[in-house]
């Protein structure tokens, strides 16, 4: 009996808990308690079982609830994340974009400025060849008669090559003979003229762009060439054709700042009627 006792006071204590959590819908099951006592005691073991599988399934979804909040948190950073990304990604692009855009806007700028004039036909073209060789003709003179007889320096007779292939409308072999000649003579006092000649004849060919590129380098490269202020003229003809006469005009303005003392006569009236074209204030 002793042992019996000390069981059943056992059971009472871990019971006695068990009846707090099962609460109201336990206490009639308790206003009825039978007179066994060992009825008593499996009626307390059923329902500390059903206390216990209850506290069970709680602490189950509470796990299940922290699981379901974490996955919040974590996606809600790495969203966070994911949208800095894009953010520093979309600045980035913008600030590039903004770069390339200046950078080609001040090309074209003084590209235009040095785009010549379409030659239509081969009376154009003379008008042309005459102006230029005011102060250093274009094409250097031959003995009458000897048009096919080389003059004793070479480098002048592969300038003169390239001038007649454009001369004569074969633009892309008028630009591989001149670049063979400055590439061969880079120290030729026609290297002006050629780099100029060059960008004419990508011009001439339906190519104001690279033309305005490289009769822009032309003035840059050497400013003090013979042909470096025709090729600010046809970099504003260029900027015309590619749809830019306001840049055109700046083309103008510039050539005329730096070589007005030493501008040729012919070279003026071509300015003065390439800023009417333009428009030009």
């Amino acid at each position: 009996m002793v042992s019996g006792d000390m069981m059943k006071f056992a059971l009472l204590r871990i019971a006695l808990p068990a009846a707090a959590i099962i609460g109201i819908a336990a206490a009639p099951a308790l206003a009825q308690r039978p007179a066994n006592p060992e009825q008593r005691i499996m009626i307390l073991e059923q329902q500390l079982a059903a206390s216990q599988a209850t506290a069970l399934r709680l602490e189950q979804r509470l796990d299940t609830i922290e699981r379901q909040l974490q996955q919040l948190i974590n996606h809600s950073e790495t969203s966070g994340h994911r949208v800095g990304q894009v953010e520093s990604e979309m600045r980035r692009i913008r600030s590039d974009v903004d770069t390339r855009l200046t950078a080609i806007e001040a090309r074209a700028v003084v590209a235009a400025s040095s785009e010549p004039l379409r030659q239509e036909s081969p009376a154009q073209v003379q008008p042309d060849v005459q102006i230029a060789s005011t102060s250093a003709p274009e094409l250097p003179s031959r003995n009458s008669g000897s048009a096919a007889t080389a003059t004793s320096d070479p480098g002048e007779d592969a300038y003169s090559e390239g001038f007649r292939l454009w001369r004569d409308g074969n633009y892309g072999q008028a630009i591989t003979a001149l670049r063979a000649f400055t590439s061969g003579f880079p120290t030729h006092r026609r290297v002006s003229f050629a780099n100029n000649l060059i960008g004419r004849s990508m011009l001439d060919n339906g190519q104001p762009r690279p033309a305005a590129e490289a009769l822009l380098a032309n003035y840059r490269s050497n400013p003090k060439g013979e042909r470096a202020a025709d090729s600010l003229f046809y970099l504003g003809q260029a900027l015309v054709k590619l749809g830019q006469p306001a840049q055109a005009c700046k083309a103008y303005g510039e050539l005329e700042d730096v070589y007005r003392a030493s501008l040729r006569d012919e070279l003026k009236q071509l300015v003065s009627k390439g800023k009417a074209e333009a428009g030009c204030s």
